[in-house]
């Protein structure tokens, strides 16, 4: 192999930056090339590019996409790119505010959202709440789907895409101190972009460390709904402290190679380790004599390792045609532990639990997409996917010294098999009217083993995808999209998997209750299928701003939720309650999105420079089979909304802003039997930025500046009798300083 062929350039260059500063110091001698005199006035060629701002990039894109950038990402100096997504329009957070939760969009539940990292979808056990906002270059959102991301997105898909190759050298560093509850949550943030020959890189690492705290107290109470006689009423406070450290490294290498081929090499590490301890009370004062328990201590340890790579190669063909071929692998590894002892009134130890779980998931994918333009006007595009996913998880569960689920074995295996085709064409019909049409057929195969039983779930779609967008004039500022695809919800292995989980406290009879059951997966479940319609009007405004509002449709069949029913179960020898998933039939959902973005000036004169970010999104839906009123999608609001201000202060170098973030109270009748509320949510951020120097600023934040409760409550109904479990659980304000440097 030649010493200038270009692998042998490439590895050499990896050699250069892993050796650093010692390389530098062996090139620094002179060598025959440095005595060369350069010739006199060389001809200088010189190319620049540059990417559409995040404004021209959603409006110039013929399917609906929102683009959101580092000015957004680093606004409020959040800690979690999830507390960023929360801010956006029609996404949502579910959970404790301050504790993470599942990404939505448009209200719907876990599942319908389609999360993709670098444009590939996430490993399981993957969390946002645990990746920076360093690490991010920007977050689109597509409110429908397109052919070269999987169909797999009923409400949407948020693609995050982690930091790009070199734009310009530059080092920064970020170096957090938060305060919570009293206890200091401190983190630091290193990054590095640069050249060396033709290879560009960035390089990012995250550290953080965090002790955090959480108060819960839950009160559930039976009645009898003949004699209208209560028959349970008991309170359960818990209280828990979880400590965690963490590191992240992320990494981009672009390697130019000839005639504009293009190689990227981004590899992408998170390592976490934690442990929690928490004290359970429970008063009882009217139900099954002796109590469960008087009071509970418990422990858990966890740790978890995500290594993954991304190759991408890039290719130019003859006539203009492209190729890409890309290659991603990785693991995802965790282990976790709890022990649980309770005791009596008389501080007798009446149960003891233990539970320990090893995973390792291991996931390759490949896939290549071929794109050309043709006759000017078209842009053809066709691709495929290949994608295989192991996942080996060994359980151990004690009840008292015994296992109960020693009949099912300690070992389960389950592999996943993806496999997609897709063909996509971008036609400018005029200069003021572009289509987008595309075909995308995929196929998913799931397969469990187990001592006991084994499970195979097979399910193919075909998702044909239509988008256009209407310009009124070559000078307007207004412009009209339309979408009509066809996407689906494919079971989650924990819903394919037919193993029982046990619900807590499992030896004392009066805790499984239909508020409190066990759970066990269904392998002949069908993936959701839903045809959708799209329909926005957008206006644009200088300075980036916008105003737009959408109408959204989503039919869908076969829909999945989990149903608790009283069972005669194979780990226990009395009746189990029991939840499980199961197609229920159909539902419908649709809703109004309207966002505005604007600077105060442009609509009244003489008014401060302040800059509004506004959006607000209201929801319908209906569960076919399921009575009302509330026989809403599970978990979806009524509505949502944000409001956002930021405001530099005249002749000063200092900005303030703020977001208020809200979510109503609303109740959702599950299934005829299952009720589930939540109540309000609101959550108020903060922040002013000092800009000392040109290369240093200071940022102070204060985050869930209101505090409140965060409620939550479910209801059975169940023979003769109506249970109900409402949670109240504590939120903490949080308070972070960042001193941000350049150099």
């Amino acid at each position: 192999m030649s010493a200038n062929s270009p692998i042998v350039r490439f590895v050499s260059l990896l050699c250069t930056l892993t050796v650093g500063p010692l390389a530098h110091a062996d090139n620094d001698a002179q060598t025959p090339a440095d005595t060369l005199t350069p010739p006199s006035n060389p001809a200088k060629v010189v190319i620049e590019g540059k990417r559409f701002s995040d404004t021209d990039e959603r409006r110039y894109s013929t399917a609906a996409k929102m683009v959101f950038g580092r000015e957004e990402l680093d606004r409020q100096g959040d800690t979690s790119v999830a507390e960023v997504l929360k801010r956006l329009p029609g996404v949502t957070i579910s959970g404790t505010p301050g504790r993470g939760g599942d990404i939505r969009m448009r209200g719907l539940g876990k599942g319908y959202t389609m999360i993709l990292l670098n444009g590939e979808t996430v490993p399981r056990g993957f969390s946002l709440d645990s990746l920076s906002p360093e690490q991010v270059e920007r977050i689109e959102i597509m409110r429908a789907p397109v052919a070269e991301h999987s169909a797999r997105a009923i409400a949407g898909t948020i693609n995050i895409v982690l930091r790009e190759a070199y734009a310009k050298k530059s080092n920064e560093a970020r170096v957090n101190l938060g305060w919570e509850d009293g206890l200091f949550q401190p983190g630091v943030s290193l990054q590095r972009n640069d050249s060396i020959g033709p290879v560009n890189y960035n390089l990012t690492a995250n550290a953080f460390h965090k002790n955090l705290p959480s108060e819960s107290v839950m009160r559930t109470a039976a009645t009898d709904i003949t004699s209208a006689a209560p028959t349970l009423l008991q309170t359960q406070r818990d209280e828990s402290r979880a400590i965690s450290d963490g590191i992240h490294l992320t990494g981009r290498f672009n390697w130019r190679l000839d005639g504009g081929d293009n190689l990227t090499l981004q590899p992408f590490l998170m390592q976490s380790r934690g442990s929690s301890n928490g004290i359970t009370t429970l008063d009882q004062s009217l139900g099954a004599t002796p109590a469960p328990y008087a009071f509970a201590h418990w422990h858990s340890d966890a740790d978890s390792l995500m290594a993954r790579a991304i190759v991408n190669l890039k290719l130019r063909l003859d006539d203009g045609a492209r190729l890409e071929l890309r290659a991603n692998g990785g693991q995802w590894t965790s282990n976790s532990s709890t022990t649980r002892d309770q005791y009596d009134a008389m501080d007798q130890l009446v149960h003891t639990s233990w539970n320990e779980a090893d995973i390792r998931d291991t996931t390759f994918s490949t896939s290549g997409k071929y794109s050309r333009n043709w006759q000017r006007n078209h842009q053809i595009a066709t691709g495929w996917e290949i994608e295989a996913g192991h996942r080996q998880e060994t359980t151990q569960t004690l009840q008292d010294g015994t296992n109960p689920l020693a009949a099912f074995g300690d070992n389960i295996g389950a592999n996943t098999r993806r496999y997609a085709l897709y063909v996509q064409d971008e036609w400018d019909v005029t200069p003021l009217w572009a289509l987008y049409g595309g075909l995308r057929g995929e196929a998913i195969r799931t397969s469990s083993d187990a001592a006991t039983n084994s499970a195979t779930n097979t399910s193919t779609v075909l998702s044909p995808l239509f988008h256009g967008v209407w310009r009124f004039t070559q000078e307007s500022k207004d412009q009209v999209r339309l979408g009509l695809t066809r996407s689906y919800r494919s079971p989650t292995l924990s819903d394919l998997t037919a193993l029982p989980a046990l619900s807590s406290n499992y030896p004392a009879a009066g805790t499984n209750t239909p508020t409190n059951a066990d759970s066990v997966g269904n392998p002949n479940l069908k993936p959701e299928l839903a045809w959708g319609l799209d329909l926005a009007y957008e206006h644009y405004l200088g300075a980036g701003g916008i105003l737009s509002a959408s109408l959204f449709r989503r039919s869908i069949d076969n829909l999945i939720r989990n149903v608790t029913s009283l069972q005669t179960v194979s780990w226990s020898p009395e009746q189990r309650w029991v939840s499980a998933p199961a197609n229920l039939g159909s539902a419908t959902s649709q809703g109004i999105e309207l966002e505005a973005k604007f600077r105060l000036t442009e609509w009244f004169d003489g008014t401060p420079p302040v800059d509004f970010r506004v959006n607000f999104s209201r929801f319908w839906s209906k569960v076919d089979g399921v009575p009302g009123p509330n026989n809403r999608l599970d978990q979806q609001p009524t509505h949502t909304g944000n409001v956002g201000a930021d405001y530099r202060l005249p002749g000063l170098p200092l900005t303030l802003g703020g977001n208020l973030n809200w979510t109503p109270a609303f109740s959702v009748r599950q299934t005829e039997s299952q009720a589930y509320y939540q109540g309000l949510k609101r959550i108020l951020d903060v922040y002013a930025l000092w800009k000392i120097t040109p290369d240093a600023q200071l940022r102070l934040s204060a985050a869930n500046c209101l505090h409140a409760d965060y409620q939550t409550a479910t209801q059975e109904l169940f023979a003769n009798t109506d249970q109900t479990a409402a949670t109240i659980r504590t939120t903490y304000p949080t308070f972070v300083a960042r001193l941000e440097l350049k150099f």
